[in-house]
Protein backbone atom coordinates (compact mmCIF):
# COMPACT_ATOMS: atom_id res chain seq x y z
CA UNK A 1 0.00 0.00 0.00
CA UNK A 2 1.01 3.10 -1.49
CA UNK A 3 2.13 5.98 1.84
CA UNK A 4 0.69 9.22 1.98
CA UNK A 5 2.96 11.46 4.82
CA UNK A 6 0.76 13.53 7.03
CA UNK A 7 2.23 16.22 8.57
CA UNK A 8 0.35 18.66 11.51
CA UNK A 9 1.12 22.02 10.89
CA UNK A 10 -0.49 24.38 13.70
CA UNK A 11 -1.40 27.42 13.32
CA UNK A 12 -0.03 29.12 10.12
CA UNK A 13 -0.73 32.32 8.46
CA UNK A 14 -2.95 31.74 4.69
CA UNK A 15 -0.38 33.00 2.75
CA UNK A 16 2.72 31.10 4.49
CA UNK A 17 0.22 27.88 4.00
CA UNK A 18 0.03 29.03 0.26
CA UNK A 19 4.13 29.48 -0.36
CA UNK A 20 4.20 26.04 1.14
CA UNK A 21 1.55 24.31 -0.99
CA UNK A 22 3.31 26.16 -3.72
CA UNK A 23 6.64 24.55 -2.94
CA UNK A 24 5.08 21.04 -2.31
CA UNK A 25 2.71 20.79 -5.83
CA UNK A 26 5.88 21.86 -7.54
CA UNK A 27 8.16 18.90 -6.16
CA UNK A 28 4.86 16.73 -6.75
CA UNK A 29 4.84 17.50 -9.96
CA UNK A 30 8.01 16.56 -10.74
CA UNK A 31 7.66 13.33 -8.69
CA UNK A 32 10.65 14.44 -5.98
CA UNK A 33 8.10 13.68 -3.22
CA UNK A 34 4.95 11.65 -2.52
CA UNK A 35 1.71 12.33 -1.77
CA UNK A 36 1.72 14.55 1.23
CA UNK A 37 -1.57 15.98 3.56
CA UNK A 38 -0.96 19.18 5.60
CA UNK A 39 -3.38 19.36 8.44
CA UNK A 40 -3.44 22.94 10.10
CA UNK A 41 -5.65 25.93 11.58
CA UNK A 42 -5.35 29.41 10.18
CA UNK A 43 -5.76 32.84 11.88
CA UNK A 44 -8.97 34.75 11.22
CA UNK A 45 -9.10 34.82 7.24
CA UNK A 46 -11.70 35.56 4.96
CA UNK A 47 -10.71 33.35 1.36
CA UNK A 48 -12.38 34.48 -1.54
CA UNK A 49 -12.05 32.20 -4.73
CA UNK A 50 -12.16 32.15 -8.24
CA UNK A 51 -15.53 32.14 -8.59
CA UNK A 52 -16.69 34.91 -5.66
CA UNK A 53 -18.45 38.44 -6.21
CA UNK A 54 -18.42 41.80 -4.28
CA UNK A 55 -22.00 40.80 -2.42
CA UNK A 56 -20.29 38.21 -0.66
CA UNK A 57 -18.97 40.45 1.83
CA UNK A 58 -21.27 42.90 2.63
CA UNK A 59 -19.57 44.89 5.26
CA UNK A 60 -17.12 45.98 2.74
CA UNK A 61 -13.05 44.38 2.95
CA UNK A 62 -11.98 47.07 5.02
CA UNK A 63 -14.67 46.74 7.91
CA UNK A 64 -13.47 42.82 8.13
CA UNK A 65 -9.91 43.77 8.70
CA UNK A 66 -11.15 46.42 10.95
CA UNK A 67 -12.48 43.44 13.09
CA UNK A 68 -9.01 41.49 12.89
CA UNK A 69 -9.84 39.64 10.11
CA UNK A 70 -7.55 38.83 7.15
CA UNK A 71 -9.26 39.24 3.53
CA UNK A 72 -6.81 37.54 0.33
CA UNK A 73 -7.97 36.24 -3.02
CA UNK A 74 -7.16 32.63 -3.72
CA UNK A 75 -6.75 30.34 -7.09
CA UNK A 76 -9.15 27.61 -5.58
CA UNK A 77 -12.66 26.91 -7.17
CA UNK A 78 -15.92 28.23 -4.90
CA UNK A 79 -16.52 31.41 -3.18
CA UNK A 80 -16.29 33.02 -0.42
CA UNK A 81 -15.32 31.36 2.80
CA UNK A 82 -14.08 32.09 6.57
CA UNK A 83 -11.53 30.19 8.60
CA UNK A 84 -10.40 30.73 12.18
CA UNK A 85 -8.48 29.22 15.10
CA UNK A 86 -10.06 25.37 15.96
CA UNK A 87 -10.86 24.94 11.86
CA UNK A 88 -9.44 21.90 10.68
CA UNK A 89 -7.86 22.72 7.32
CA UNK A 90 -6.61 19.84 5.21
CA UNK A 91 -4.47 20.90 2.47
CA UNK A 92 -3.52 17.42 -0.17
CA UNK A 93 -0.70 17.54 -1.96
CA UNK A 94 -1.48 14.75 -4.08
CA UNK A 95 -1.10 13.28 -7.90
CA UNK A 96 -4.33 12.72 -9.71
CA UNK A 97 -2.49 10.31 -12.38
CA UNK A 98 -3.15 7.16 -11.39
CA UNK A 99 -6.95 7.88 -10.81
CA UNK A 100 -7.18 9.26 -14.20
CA UNK A 101 -6.87 12.81 -13.47
CA UNK A 102 -10.88 12.72 -12.37
CA UNK A 103 -11.47 15.31 -10.49
CA UNK A 104 -14.74 15.22 -9.87
CA UNK A 105 -13.69 11.43 -8.17
CA UNK A 106 -11.74 13.18 -5.98
CA UNK A 107 -13.74 16.25 -4.43
CA UNK A 108 -16.41 13.00 -3.97
CA UNK A 109 -13.57 11.13 -1.97
CA UNK A 110 -12.97 14.39 0.10
CA UNK A 111 -16.50 14.48 1.33
CA UNK A 112 -16.26 10.64 1.61
CA UNK A 113 -13.54 11.41 4.08
CA UNK A 114 -15.22 14.41 5.79
CA UNK A 115 -18.53 12.27 6.33
CA UNK A 116 -16.67 9.33 7.59
CA UNK A 117 -14.58 11.27 9.69
CA UNK A 118 -17.69 13.50 11.36
CA UNK A 119 -19.91 10.21 11.99
CA UNK A 120 -16.94 8.37 14.02
CA UNK A 121 -17.02 11.67 16.20
CA UNK A 122 -21.07 11.14 16.40
CA UNK A 123 -21.96 13.58 13.65
CA UNK A 124 -23.82 12.64 11.19
CA UNK A 125 -23.52 14.89 7.76
CA UNK A 126 -24.53 14.31 4.17
CA UNK A 127 -24.40 16.13 1.09
CA UNK A 128 -27.36 18.54 -0.24
CA UNK A 129 -28.44 18.31 -3.63
CA UNK A 130 -26.68 21.38 -5.49
CA UNK A 131 -25.06 22.72 -2.98
CA UNK A 132 -21.42 22.11 -1.99
CA UNK A 133 -19.82 21.14 1.21
CA UNK A 134 -20.60 18.54 4.04
CA UNK A 135 -24.13 19.42 5.93
CA UNK A 136 -25.68 18.50 9.03
CA UNK A 137 -28.98 18.84 7.64
CA UNK A 138 -29.48 22.50 6.97
CA UNK A 139 -26.37 23.85 8.63
CA UNK A 140 -23.05 23.60 6.79
CA UNK A 141 -20.24 22.09 8.66
CA UNK A 142 -17.42 21.35 6.34
CA UNK A 143 -16.10 22.91 3.22
CA UNK A 144 -14.33 22.05 0.04
CA UNK A 145 -12.20 24.31 -2.35
CA UNK A 146 -9.63 22.94 -4.77
CA UNK A 147 -6.51 23.91 -7.25
CA UNK A 148 -5.42 21.32 -9.81
CA UNK A 149 -2.48 21.78 -12.00
CA UNK A 150 -0.21 19.22 -14.01
CA UNK A 151 -2.41 16.77 -12.30
CA UNK A 152 -1.42 17.71 -8.78
CA UNK A 153 -3.77 19.09 -6.25
CA UNK A 154 -3.89 21.96 -3.87
CA UNK A 155 -6.29 23.23 -1.37
CA UNK A 156 -8.87 21.36 0.01
CA UNK A 157 -11.23 21.08 3.23
CA UNK A 158 -12.32 22.69 6.24
CA UNK A 159 -14.11 21.43 8.88
CA UNK A 160 -15.78 23.51 11.60
CA UNK A 161 -14.88 21.95 14.92
CA UNK A 162 -14.39 24.12 17.42
CA UNK A 163 -13.99 27.14 16.06
CA UNK A 164 -16.23 30.92 16.10
CA UNK A 165 -18.99 30.90 13.89
CA UNK A 166 -20.44 34.25 14.22
CA UNK A 167 -17.99 35.53 11.05
CA UNK A 168 -20.15 33.33 8.94
CA UNK A 169 -23.20 35.60 9.78
CA UNK A 170 -21.55 38.67 8.30
CA UNK A 171 -20.94 37.15 5.02
CA UNK A 172 -22.67 35.02 2.19
CA UNK A 173 -20.67 31.46 2.96
CA UNK A 174 -19.95 30.22 -0.43
CA UNK A 175 -22.59 32.04 -2.09
CA UNK A 176 -25.54 30.70 -0.56
CA UNK A 177 -28.00 33.35 0.81
CA UNK A 178 -28.74 32.68 4.57
CA UNK A 179 -26.68 29.75 5.19
CA UNK A 180 -26.57 28.27 8.34
CA UNK A 181 -23.39 27.15 9.55
CA UNK A 182 -22.20 24.24 12.24
CA UNK A 183 -19.58 22.98 14.24
CA UNK A 184 -18.70 19.57 15.74
CA UNK A 185 -18.52 21.52 19.21
CA UNK A 186 -22.14 22.73 18.44
CA UNK A 187 -23.57 19.70 17.63
CA UNK A 188 -22.29 17.96 20.88
CA UNK A 189 -22.89 21.62 22.92
CA UNK A 190 -18.82 21.17 23.66
CA UNK A 191 -15.82 21.73 23.03
CA UNK A 192 -13.66 18.76 21.23
CA UNK A 193 -10.50 16.94 21.06
CA UNK A 194 -9.23 18.78 17.81
CA UNK A 195 -6.53 16.95 17.82
CA UNK A 196 -7.82 13.57 17.73
CA UNK A 197 -10.64 14.52 15.15
CA UNK A 198 -7.46 15.76 13.05
CA UNK A 199 -6.11 12.44 13.45
CA UNK A 200 -9.40 10.74 12.43
CA UNK A 201 -9.55 12.79 9.00
CA UNK A 202 -5.99 11.91 8.23
CA UNK A 203 -6.89 8.00 8.82
CA UNK A 204 -10.26 8.47 6.79
CA UNK A 205 -8.30 10.08 3.90
CA UNK A 206 -6.01 7.10 3.93
CA UNK A 207 -8.78 4.82 3.54
CA UNK A 208 -10.68 6.25 1.22
CA UNK A 209 -7.66 6.68 -0.75
CA UNK A 210 -6.21 3.16 0.38
CA UNK A 211 -3.18 4.67 1.52
CA UNK A 212 -0.80 4.01 4.47
CA UNK A 213 -0.83 6.92 6.77
CA UNK A 214 2.56 8.26 7.59
CA UNK A 215 3.50 10.92 9.86
CA UNK A 216 6.05 13.44 9.61
CA UNK A 217 7.34 16.19 11.32
CA UNK A 218 9.55 18.00 8.91
CA UNK A 219 8.58 19.39 6.03
CA UNK A 220 12.05 20.48 5.15
CA UNK A 221 12.89 17.17 5.69
CA UNK A 222 10.83 16.00 3.86
CA UNK A 223 11.35 18.45 0.84
CA UNK A 224 15.08 17.07 0.95
CA UNK A 225 14.42 13.45 1.35
CA UNK A 226 14.55 11.18 -2.11
CA UNK A 227 11.22 9.80 -3.13
CA UNK A 228 10.72 6.60 -2.23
Amino acid sequence: MEPIVCVRLGIVPYDEARATQKRLEAARQEDAIGDVLLLLQHPPVLTKGRRSTADELPMGEDWYRMQGIEVTETDRGGRVTYHGIGQLVAYPIVSLRPHGDDVHVYVRNLERAMIESLAEHGVEAGLREGLTGVWVGQRKIGSIGVHVSRSVTTHGIAINVNNDLQPFEWIVPCGIEACMVTSLSREHRAEQDFAAFTTTFAERFGAVYERRVEWADDLEALLAAPVR
